[in-house]
């Protein structure tokens, strides 16, 4: 595996690649990662020839007071991850490489209505930043593919919604969420947690699952359900940002009538924010 870290040896190196007849998979990181960005770097190399992932930490979609300086920096251990994973090229840029005209004249890519409400309401300017950096990196690579968890998945119809808009000939694919034994999503923040938050935090999943298995079983009274559940988040310790339903394919609202959606949550745990989703489609066999 080569790491590079300018466009210039990135767009050479996939240039090569390409030249000869490689279908090219993108999985673009922040680094600091764990066996649920392994998974999709395996994923990748099951899909295409070559796989090239990007490890940078985007100031554009931290907002202030957010943990955008304590975010880890683990690029050694993070490149032997990715070797043994099957990654063939790393782009690990610095900002500077990122933005070299600096980020407060940046072309900002925006993408209304998925954006707004979850996330987008409580990190303002958040998916913009997303947005815009997925962009340019995919200009720069240029992929056939790209492979996104399901774990962000706002985040992840964000970038559907902009690759459809913008006519981006890229195949974007979502990848199941990786858990924990215990139910917990695998996630870079985790190592925030304390051993104490670490035992609390599966009941963000218990939540969920229990919401869905209440919506199986024909409750329709969605904003009781939620009222339920965030008291039970509550009284484990947590401090509910969100707990919605909503329409898994546009993100709107849950009607009694949908039967595609999506339960969303994201809480503090201590300073931590912890987020996750459950799909949930009533027309799939169980």
């Amino acid at each position: 595996m080569n790491t590079v870290k300018t466009v210039r040896e990135l767009r050479a190196a996939v240039a090569r690649a390409r030249s000869e007849g490689k279908r090219i998979a993108f999985v673009p990181t922040m680094g600091n990662l764990h066996s649920g960005h392994v998974a999709l770097i395996t994923k990748a190399s099951q899909r295409a020839d070559f796989v090239v992932a990007s490890i940078f930490v985007n100031p554009l979609q931290f907002g202030a007071g957010e943990d955008l300086d304590k975010y880890p920096r683990t690029l050694p251990a993070d490149q032997e991850k990715l070797l043994q994973a099957g990654c063939h090229l790393l782009f690990a840029p610095t900002v500077e490489e990122m933005y070299p005209d600096g980020m407060a004249g940046q072309t900002r890519v925006s993408v209304p209505q998925l954006s707004e409400g979850l996330c987008g309401a409580s990190r303002p300017g958040h998916f913009e930043g997303v947005a815009t950096v997925v962009s340019k990196l995919f200009n720069m690579v240029q992929p056939d593919l790209a492979i996104f968890g399901q774990k962000d998945f706002q985040q992840l119809a964000v970038i559907r919604a902009l690759v459809h808009d913008l006519n981006m000939p890229i195949q974007i694919i979502g990848e199941p969420t990786v858990r924990a034994a215990d139910g917990l999503a695998l996630s870079s923040r985790n190592g925030f947690l304390s051993e104490e938050h670490r035992a609390i935090a599966p009941v963000v999943y218990r939540t969920l699952s229990a919401i869905a298995e209440s919506i199986k079983q024909g409750e329709r009274d969605f904003p009781a359900l939620i009222n339920a559940q965030l008291k039970q988040l509550e009284a484990a310790g947590l401090r509910p940002d969100y707990l919605e339903i909503r329409n898994a394919l546009n993100l709107r609202p849950a009607t009694a009538e949908d039967r595609d959606m999506v339960i969303l949550v994201a809480a503090f745990l201590g300073t931590t924010r912890l987020i996750d989703n459950l799909h949930l489609n009533l027309d799939s066999p169980a």
